[in-house]
């Protein structure tokens, strides 16, 4: 899946969302991202996911996808992205193993978005109230050392998740995907897509090549129930990264068997938010942490 050609006819244009202004097309530039996948509990990851969103089958096992970008330079300004999701289909019942890694767009793979943080107001107002992403304001880092790539993300002093990868010894092979994220907002599920070119090191199977560690704050403690593997089946550093953020945004009722007894986020969790650029100071420092 390439970045659109329809991409070109809006260079230069501009556009006004909920006050906030976006150059377009919305893309990033220079931007060093990290990534891994952990498997997990096929069952338990079901559990946490919305009607018609399934856990993808990886054999017996689902997959937990961590992604970090440190965007740079981007139409809203210098921000970390931090995010926990799950691999995923989307359709009346679970796809077969295997078949929606080639056929993406039959059966909607991509990911649900379980966790974002981010740096900034700015990008809580634009990714919740725009694109229905699960973005909240937190204390976050990204670091590149020379074996080293990690991120570190704190809510209310407290740590919450922490990614370290090995670095691969070299961003060799040039790669242009598109990205599918299903997220929950408003009592809705939304879908969107981000498009992304740029040269990747990666390892596949490497025992140590990721640790990943969930704290005690309450926001991510399902993520410790989902038996997450100490090793990773894959990870991926991307030094510079071109991304363009898709402006079609596809949305749907979210349902249930029953009547909900609580009531989802809605709009007041965003319509007071400013525009502001300024970050929260970083995360604690925690020398070692145990998966």
């Amino acid at each position: 899946m390439g970045i659109p050609a329809r991409f070109r006819s809006q260079e230069g244009r501009h556009a006004l969302v909920d006050g906030i202004p976006f150059r377009m097309p919305i893309a990033a530039h220079n931007t060093p991202a990290l990534m891994a996948a952990f498997t997990i509990d096929f069952g338990k990851a079901a559990a946490l996911l919305p009607h018609s969103i399934h856990a993808l089958r990886w054999g017996r096992k689902a997959l937990l996808v961590v992604t970090v970008v440190d965007y740079r330079a981007s139409v809203i300004g210098k921000y970390i992205e931090f995010s926990v999701a799950i691999a995923c289909t989307r359709g009346a019942r679970p796809a077969p193993p295997l078949l929606p890694l080639v056929f993406q767009g039959l059966y909607g793979m991509g990911q649900y978005v379980y966790d974002l943080p981010v740096s900034t107001e700015i990008s809580v107002k634009g990714g919740k109230g725009i694109f229905g992403m699960p973005k909240h304001q937190s204390n976050l880092d990204f670091k590149i050392g020379e074996r080293t790539v990690s991120s570190q993300y704190d809510q209310d002093g407290q740590m919450a998740v922490r990614i370290e990868i090995k670095r691969p010894g070299r961003a060799w092979l040039p790669i242009t995907v598109g990205a599918v994220n299903y997220c929950s907002f408003r009592g809705m599920i939304v879908k969107s897509t981000i498009y992304s070119a740029g040269k990747v090191g990666f390892s596949f199977f490497e025992k140590g090549s990721a640790k990943l560690c969930i704290g005690e704050h309450p926001r991510v403690q399902p993520l410790k129930g989902l038996g997450i593997s100490p090793d990773p089946l894959f990870v991926a550093f991307f030094p510079a990264v071109h991304g363009v953020l898709d402006d079609h945004v596809e949305s749907w009722y979210d349902t249930y068997a029953e009547p909900p007894k609580a009531k989802p986020e809605g709009l007041e969790s965003v319509i007071n938010l400013g525009l502001s650029e300024q970050w929260l100071p970083p995360p604690h420092d925690l020398p070692d942490c145990k998966p």
